[in-house]
């Protein structure tokens, strides 16, 4: 757990890269029930303009804030948490793809104990999240 007296703006948490391939797609699909074909048909996905089948939103959204999760030492301390989507990730059928993931405290509030955390997720070189914000409570 992560105490206030541990926190300052600007501090960076650990990052990471989440590697998402097609069976990956085919999990989330399953368990989310979004079975768009965009996420699993590249003939489908090519002919809407996309560049190949594309990762689930929601998956990309979920996967980035596992790195506040990570610091924060609880999914429970999460207390808000939103995103705009800025480009898709596509996910070639040979490789997959990585989504390289960092975070940095932008605000910290003592009154309240809760921190606000700047998520940025880029997938080669560019940015797939913009306005990640977390809401965290602090012991």
């Amino acid at each position: 757990m992560v105490s206030q007296d541990q926190v300052e703006v600007g501090q960076q948490l650990p990052g990471r890269t989440v590697h998402v391939d097609r069976a990956t797609l085919v999990r989330y699909a399953g368990a989310s029930g979004d079975f768009n074909p965009i996420h699993w048909d590249e003939r489908f996905a090519t002919s809407v303009g996309l560049p190949d089948v594309i990762a689930h939103g929601m998956f990309t959204m979920g996967a980035a804030v596992q790195v506040v999760v990570d610091w924060a030492g609880d999914a429970g301390k999460v207390l808000d948490y939103s995103v705009r989507f800025s480009a898709p990730v596509p996910v070639p059928y040979e490789g997959g793809s990585d989504i390289e993931v960092s975070g940095v405290v932008k605000s910290v509030d003592a009154d309240t104990q809760r921190a606000v955390v700047e998520l940025t997720a880029t997938y080669d070189g560019s940015k797939v999240l913009t306005r990640a914000l977390a809401t965290v409570a602090l012991d």
